[in-house]
């Protein structure tokens, strides 16, 4: 599954330079994250760093994306090779 923040959400600025996949992004009121960029920091971490660091807890599982570990792992696979990808053509 992605991870999504809630409206208990404080604007603290803490999440969005944790997230090693840049898919967490100011939204109109609260932080968002977007699902097709979120892995849980599957190949990054152990743990989701966004939940490590949120000081209110507001970034619980987001139940309209389930994913397994393994969905999870392709989706960080395709974005690193994205990442390199861009990272070449600049």
């Amino acid at each position: 599954m992605a991870l999504m923040i809630t409206d208990q959400c404080i604007n603290c600025d803490v999440c969005e330079p944790e997230c090693p996949n840049a898919a967490i992004y100011q939204g109109v009121e609260i932080y968002e994250i977007d699902p097709a960029k979120c892995t849980e920091c599957v190949g990054h971490f152990d743990t989701p760093q966004c939940q490590q660091v949120c000081p209110v807890d507001c970034i619980p599982l987001n139940p309209a994306w389930v994913e397994t570990r393994e969905a999870l792992h392709q989706k960080y696979l395709r974005l690193v090779e994205e990442k390199s990808a861009h990272a070449l053509s600049a």
